[in-house]
């Protein structure tokens, strides 16, 4: 049995996404898992974003984004929009994609999209909590299943990023 940060906090049931972002011309894509439902009325969606992430002045200048739904088995999707950096790759390239109507791409071989307007956005630690607004969406792939974040790993690299105990 083990009390460590690291072990725990992999056990948390969170699903794995792709947020995009799109403005002045640039558009990115990034993996995240710090993503839930905040509320029903009007409908929020918390993202977590780091502000020194490269899509982060994106998110914020477009004031929207999408998350597209990953499911279980796109570990390869995972891994193109999580390790590397969208300030030295056009991370859209050789993707599925098209854009919402509000200017974010949406991946088309996700399991779901939804498309979200930024209501807020909240000091959370060395991240940001930005609030979304769900003005739209669409379910793609109706029998797939979500994928969930203990799948990738360590493929972020976050393992490093925790304290060691309490």
């Amino acid at each position: 049995m083990s009390d460590r940060p690291l072990e725990l906090f992999r056990r948390l049931t969170n699903g794995l996404y792709v947020v995009g972002v799109a403005h002045g011309g640039q558009s990115n894509g990034f993996t995240a898992a710090w993503i839930t439902q905040v509320s029903f009325d009007p409908l929020l969606l918390g993202l977590s974003i780091n502000p020194a992430h490269a899509s982060y002045p994106i998110l914020i200048a477009a004031g929207a984004f999408t998350v597209s739904v990953l499911s279980r088995g796109q570990i390869e999707v995972a891994r193109h929009f999580g390790t590397q950096s969208g300030r030295s790759a056009d991370k859209m390239a050789g993707q599925r994609w098209q854009v919402a109507p509000g200017g974010a791409p949406v991946l088309l071989d996700a399991l779901a999209f939804l498309e979200c307007r930024l209501v807020s956005r909240h000091p959370a630690g060395d991240h940001e909590l930005v609030l979304g607004q769900v003005v739209g969406g669409r379910i793609l792939a109706p029998e797939a299943v979500p994928m969930t974040y203990a799948e990738t790993g360590n493929l972020d690299g976050s393992a490093e990023l925790y304290p060691a105990t309490f």
